[in-house]
């Protein structure tokens, strides 16, 4: 089962790179895809880094956190805009929608790695 979440991750991981590559903050996101995409690719074979991990989780998690409270962040999508859908087109067509999507695909590679973390 781990093997099968890990090469979805993998590919997921990957492909969310590939679409960063036309964003305005490219530099950031798909290094953050593909460091995401490498452990879930080791961890196919079996080749786990646990410390790596944390230090990925702890980087992906402080940067959720500021994507939380910034200006039109998360806490802005929640409060003042009452949490419109963030998925109606693929463009970002109000402040929210970036940051949100942004903060949500960090905890997703979070849990991903915490995965392999209490399994490795």
């Amino acid at each position: 089962m781990l093997v099968f979440l890990n090469i979805l991750f993998f590919i997921s991981f990957l492909g969310f790179a590939y679409v960063n590559l036309n964003d305005h903050d490219w530099w950031l996101w798909v290094p953050i895809y593909i460091a995401a995409a490498l452990c879930c690719g080791l961890a196919v074979f079996h080749n786990y880094y646990p410390i790596v991990y944390l230090v990925l989780i702890l980087f992906y998690l402080v940067y959720a956190i500021i994507l939380f409270f910034v200006k039109d962040g998360v806490l802005d999508w929640l409060r003042k805009y009452k949490s419109p859908s963030i998925v109606e087109s693929m463009q970002a067509t109000k402040p929210y929608i970036e940051k949100t999507r942004e903060f949500f695909g960090l905890l997703i590679i979070s849990g991903a790695l915490l995965i392999n973390y209490f399994f490795a």
